[in-house]
Order: C-alpha cells, then sequence, then structure tokens
C-alpha cells in the first residue's frame, strides 16, 4: 500500500536533510493500485499489472512529466516491468528491488521441489533455496486470492482476520514484523503496521486488493523482456535474492545492481535509507 512508501519521501524530495545533495531531489508521486487503498474499486474486468502500468504512464503524462523514472516492489515490480516492457517514451529507466530475474529452467525447478540445479553459483544457490522454500511454504495465500479472491469476504468482517491475512506474507516477513512485538524496533514500529491494516480495514479494500491476483497471468520472477534501463537492489531477505548474474541476462540494459546487506521484501518501508540512497544511485546515470 501506499502507506509502506510514505518513509521514502523526505529522503528523496529533500536529500540534503538525509545526507545527500540538492541535485540528487527528485519529486515523488506514490500512486494506489486501483483497488487498493484510496484508490477507485475496478467494476470491470482487465485491471492486471500491463493496464496498470499504462495507467501510470497515463497519469504521469496529465501530472505534466514529460520524463519520468518509475520504482516497484511487490506487485509495484511487476507492474514496473511491464511499463519498461510497453517502453513509453517518456519512462527513461526503471528500478526494481523484486526482480524479475529467474531463468525459466531454475524457476520450474523451483516451484516442482526438485534438487538443486548442479553448476549454481553461490548467490544462484541462495535464491534458488529461497525460491522453493516460497513455492513449497508461502505461496498458498496467492494462489486462494488468484483463484477464489470473493469467497476471502471474512477478511473484511474481522480486523484480527485481516491483520493474520496481511502480517503472514511470506514466511520472512513475518519474522521482521514479529520482532516489532517482541520489543526489537529494527526497521518497522507498532505503528506502522497497525497503520497499514488500518488502511485496507477503513477503505474496505481487502477483497477489491485481492482481485488483482485473479486478474494477474503473469509470473512473478519470470524475465519479461525488458529492454530499457533497468536498475535492481538486491535486498538478502526478499523473497529470493537476485544474483547480479540473473539481473544482467534478465535486463540486457542494467545500468545499475547492488548487493544490500539488511533489508527485505518492504524493503522501502523497513530500511528507507537505504532504499533512499539505491534510488539515488541507481537513476545517476540517466539525470539530464
Amino acid at each position: 500500500s501506499i502507506i509502506e512508501q510514505l518513509k521514502i519521501i523526505g529522503p528523496l524530495t529533500d536529500p540534503t536533510a538525509y545526507g545527500g545533495k540538492a541535485e540528487d531531489a527528485f519529486d515523488v508521486i506514490i500512486p494506489s493500485i486501483p483497488g487498493y487503498g484510496f484508490s477507485g474499486k475496478p467494476t470491470e474486468l482487465g485491471w492486471g499489472p500491463e493496464r496498470v502500468g499504462k495507467t501510470w504512464v497515463t497519469l504521469m503524462k496529465r501530472l505534466g512529466y514529460r520524463k519520468f523514472v518509475a520504482q516497484g516492489g511487490d506487485w509495484g515490480a511487476l507492474i514496473t516491468d511491464m511499463m519498461g516492457v510497453q517502453a513509453a517514451p517518456e519512462l527513461i529507466a526503471i528500478h526494481t528491488n523484486m526482480a524479475g530475474a529467474v531463468p525459466p529452467a531454475i524457476d520450474a525447478a523451483a516451484f516442482s521441489g526438485a534438487t538443486e540445479p548442479a553448476n549454481l553459483s553461490i548467490d544462484e544457490k541462495k535464491a534458488y533455496g529461497q525460491l522453493a522454500f516460497f513455492y513449497k511454504n508461502g505461496l498458498a495465500y496467492a494462489q486462494e486470492m488468484g483463484n477464489r479472491p470473493q469467497t476471502l469476504y471474512a477478511i473484511e468482517d474481522s480486523p484480527i482476520g485481516l491483520a493474520s491475512w496481511i502480517l503472514d506474507h511470506d514466511a520472512r516477513s513475518l519474522e521482521l514484523i514479529s520482532r516489532t512485538f517482541a520489543g526489537k524496533n529494527e526497521g518497522l514500529t507498532k505503528d506502522d503496521i497497525l497503520d497499514n491494516i488500518t488502511l485496507y480495514w477503513l477503505t474496505n479494500t481487502a477483497v477489491s486488493s485481492s482481485r488483482l491476483y485473479w486478474e494477474n497471468k503473469l509470473a512473478f520472477f519470470a524475465p519479461k523482456n525488458v529492454k530499457i534501463p533497468v536498475a535492481v537492489s538486491a535486498f538478502p531477505d526478499e523473497i529470493y535474492t537476485t544474483p547480479s548474474t540473473w539481473a544482467e541476462k534478465a535486463y540486457p540494459n542494467l545500468i545499475y545492481f547492488n548487493k544490500l546487506e539488511k533489508g527485505g521484501h518492504f524493503a522501502a518501508w523497513e530500511q528507507p535509507e537505504t532504499f533512499s540512497k539505491e534510488l539515488r544511485a541507481s537513476f545517476k546515470s540517466v539525470r539530464k
């Protein structure tokens, strides 16, 4: 949700207050995906990542921007990848912290639970293990929303049910969030987490946001044939940590790659200072 992006507004729009330089400043537009938060709820079919990506370009043009970059993680990563595929002339580069970069054969093996393929590097072995674990232990929520989103109406009837559903996104994210309630304030606070859940509750968007899983027909982690400039930040606690070798093959116009020491699936929310520095570095070469 947009809640997960709010902490990066200050560092990106006012970098001098956060250790950056004035010339590093960005205008920041954080759109809410249709069906989420304060956006309207789609009443017609066809609102998948491809259409949302085209809508973001229309939005930026209506706001008066002739040139811009895009960034995404989670659903935003898939939408941003599709923006890269569509390659609107106004879009000069993209950044992702959940890269669509897993080679098809590797992805199929991980999904099937097959033995780790031979000849993988250390980083590739780690990524394979993360993927295999996620497919076996963490994919069920997405499959349920992808197959029967309308039957999840109970998460709109119970705030406890909604909280449980949102918190149990993937195993590592749950661990990182849970430590906050155990008195460890690294990354997130209790208010951060409750604000995010409350946004879904007050806007009654638990089911309407689930429909994006049903609309989507794309593989999350597969290469999408993006040819415009791409920057990738690989966080260690992401669903899978992108190896540079996979990123280079998936994105032939890779302009930036960095492997981070801290941060997970919700990196902009958990590690906003590091995340903001990544965006400054990622897009430095495309500034005009």
